[in-house]
């Protein structure tokens, strides 16, 4: 069982890895948008699809989370989960799947709200990366004694 465990904390704590990628890269693209080094089409081309695997990573991590027993930490997912979900069905129309497009992504209220959402997840997915090494390192200690 303490076996099941680690492996799970040990591949939610690497999915967690990957997130913090794909913040980062949000972030990075952002930036770039609002001073200028970067068009609007260019910018919805490459993080939409990253924004979908951001999506499925979250959920996979969730749903590992649950395999694994663990509880608490299922609980701390769950808000930013059910966010990500209301967040994807109140998305604009598009023609291609993603949050955002190419016409209101240049809108300053908007940017600042991606802007400030990218911040906080970056900084959110960061404590939970902590956390989950933390259950990584419980487990084992955990065994050894």
């Amino acid at each position: 069982m303490v076996l099941w465990e680690a492996v799970v904390a040990i591949a939610v704590a690497v999915l967690d890895i990957g997130l913090i990628f794909f913040m980062v890269w949000n972030v990075i693209c952002f930036d770039e948008l609002r001073s200028d080094y970067r068009n609007p089409v260019d910018l919805c081309n490459s993080l939409n699809p990253l924004v979908l695997l951001e999506y499925f990573g979250h959920v996979l991590l969730v749903v590992l989370l649950a395999i694994g027993g663990f509880m608490w930490t299922l609980f701390l997912n769950v808000p930013l989960l059910l966010y990500h979900m209301c967040r994807y069905y109140r998305r604009p129309r598009m023609s291609v799947p993603g949050l955002y497009d190419p016409t209101n992504v240049m809108n300053m209220t908007e940017m600042k709200f991606n802007i400030r959402e990218g911040w906080t997840k970056l900084v959110y997915y960061l404590f939970c990366f902590f956390f989950y090494l933390f259950n990584v390192l419980y487990i084992f200690l955990s065994e050894t004694s």
